[in-house]
């Protein structure tokens, strides 16, 4: 604010001084430093401290919305692959599940996604099935807990 008032009244000597033109230009040339160095006064800690919550306020939403994405690309792509690991199942329980797997195995068209989940888990431990369990872990052995879960939710679906 100093410097303002000081330019101001350099401005008016100006304007009342003989040599109007030689005084104006050295003021133009002095008027930016000065309005430079007035711009680079530091401000107390108390006044950037909102700043600082703005900043965190948007890293914070920032990173709300990447996890969202992340959460969208994550359910499209388990649709993708639950559909494209049950092309393999479909040989022996349907395209829509709803067959008796060699005519021995339960009809899992209508199970919800945890009781498919659960029996997927157990024939890859080996605690869970029947007549099929000796095929069904080899068909699972190979499946991630991902795949289970994509796969699990996909067929409930059908």
């Amino acid at each position: 604010m100093k410097i303002l008032i000081s330019v101001a009244l350099a401005l008016f000597l100006v304007g009342c001084s003989s040599d109007t033109k030689q005084e104006a230009e050295a003021v133009k040339q002095e008027a930016p430093a000065k309005a430079e160095a007035s711009a680079k006064v530091e401000l107390p800690p108390a006044a950037e401290a909102p700043k600082d919550e703005a900043v965190a306020a948007v890293e914070t939403a920032k990173e709300e919305v990447v996890a969202k994405v992340e959460e969208v690309k994550e359910a499209a792509s388990a649709q993708v692959s639950g559909a494209t690991l049950f092309q393999v199942c479909a040989g022996c329980h349907g395209a829509d599940a709803s067959k008796a797997a060699l005519g021995k195995s339960q009809i899992i068209k209508g199970w919800d996604a945890k009781k498919i989940a659960d029996a997927l888990h157990g024939y890859k431990a080996g605690t869970y099935g029947a007549a099929m369990k000796s095929v069904m872990a080899g068909q699972v052995s190979k499946l991630s807990d991902g795949d289970i879960k994509a796969l699990s939710e996909h067929i409930s679906k059908l």
